[in-house]
């Protein structure tokens, strides 16, 4: 008896066709005449994005702007001018007190902290302070005390979901109360005695009844941090990044939107997206390889809830270049460092080529953003007045 065949002519005609395929394409096999193996080409030489390629080398990777632009619209956001409040509504006038607070010194138990200080809004908003040539890793304040935790750029900090590492603030204005009381940090008794010293300084009386011209006794803490807040809400750095976002494809540059493209593609954006880039979640801090000698418990110690454990807010990318050193303790001073361990353990992905990290780098760079110098012009301040109490170092 004869078993019929499964296949049909045609099935073999395409079998055959793919056995010569499959020959043609094996090792030491090619189509010269001599059937002699071509030779592996030679390995592209190495450069930075952004340079000049070395003679004979590719010009690196090749990424229409457009389509990186079309997918980076899903991902980010162009930046608003101003982090709005239901809650605490923008004025000149209440903006123009908080920048005088933000750069009063008197609003510390020595005289010698303010917001300025620890968060240098010249020098995006960081420490630049050094201790050996570096920077420090976290600030001094009251007494030469050092903090235990990294000061953070308090520009665009506004639109963040909480303030803080560990998000223990909700917004800017919850942030703003808390340094001036804390004994590291500018040390003073409590919010009595901070009220008793802005009232004592003349100038201020007239500040903040503009600032909240329907408050009976406008000099208030929370008034304070209010107006504070609402000086920070437009600390906004708008960047050339943003005018890509926004629709023109010539904003960055063809090694630039590579490098963007190399962000998406190796998953960065699953912890940094928005318009911040970062800033819109907590993440558990060696989520996919334990991060070695981490002491600091983060959010857990707000929310005292185990999954919590070594979780801090996801910083904002923007003006990542200018804001070192990174993490919550400041430990990474190089932003090149920092993005190969975020993909060490951070991503599945595990580790990043040389070529991966350069092109990323150079995306960054585009984060940086322009700083309104009028905005942030340090005022004259009011002088103190006979009440005003002495510095006090204790």
């Amino acid at each position: 008896m004869t078993t019929k065949s499964r296949f049909t002519p045609q099935t073999y005609r395409r079998l055959a066709f793919a056995s010569l395929g499959a020959l043609l394409m094996a090792p030491g096999c090619d189509d010269s005449k001599d059937g002699s193996a071509k030779a592996p080409p030679k390995p592209a030489a190495k450069r930075t994005y952004g340079e000049a390629p070395a003679e004979g080398a590719p010009a690196g990777p090749s990424v229409n702007p457009e389509e990186v632009q079309l997918a980076a619209k899903k991902l980010f956001q162009p930046l608003q001018d101003e982090a709005k409040s239901e809650t605490n509504p923008w004025s000149k006038e209440k903006a123009d007190l908080g920048r005088m607070l933000y750069y009063e010194t008197r609003l510390s138990k020595n005289h010698d902290v303010s917001c300025n200080t620890c968060h240098d809004l010249a020098n995006f908003g960081v420490d630049v302070r050094e201790v050996d040539g570096k920077r420090v890793k976290t600030s001094e304040g009251h007494k030469k005390q050092f903090g235990e935790r990294n000061s953070p750029t308090v520009y665009n900090a506004a639109f963040h979901l909480a303030q803080f590492w560990d998000g223990r603030a909700a917004d800017v204005e919850e942030q703003a109360k808390g340094p001036v009381l804390n004994p590291v940090e500018m040390a003073m008794a409590d919010e009595a005695a901070t009220v008793f010293v802005l009232k004592s300084i003349p100038g201020y009386a007239d500040a903040f009844k503009a600032a909240f011209p329907d408050t009976e006794d406008p000099i208030t803490y929370d008034n304070m941090a209010k107006a504070i807040g609402a000086f920070e809400r437009k600390l906004v750095t708008p960047s050339k990044f943003d005018a890509f976002i926004g629709g023109d494809a010539s904003a960055l540059t063809d090694a630039e939107a590579a490098g963007l493209k190399t962000f998406m593609d190796v998953g960065c954006t699953q912890c940094h997206s928005g318009a911040l880039l970062g800033g819109n979640q907590f993440q558990k801090l060696g989520n996919v390889k334990p991060w070695p000698n981490v002491k600091d418990e983060g959010r857990f110690q707000v929310t005292k809830s185990a999954p919590d454990k070594f979780s801090f807010k996801v910083p904002s990318l923007r003006n990542i270049t200018k804001t070192g050193p990174y993490l919550h303790d400041g430990s990474i001073e190089s932003l090149e460092e920092m993005v190969n361990k975020m993909a060490e353990h951070q991503l599945a992905k595990g580790s990043l080529t040389p070529e991966e990290t350069q092109s990323i780098m150079t995306f960054l760079g585009t984060l940086e953003g322009k700083i309104d110098e009028d905005y942030i012009k340090k005022p004259t301040l009011p002088e103190s007045g006979p009440e005003t109490p002495a510095p006090d170092a204790s």
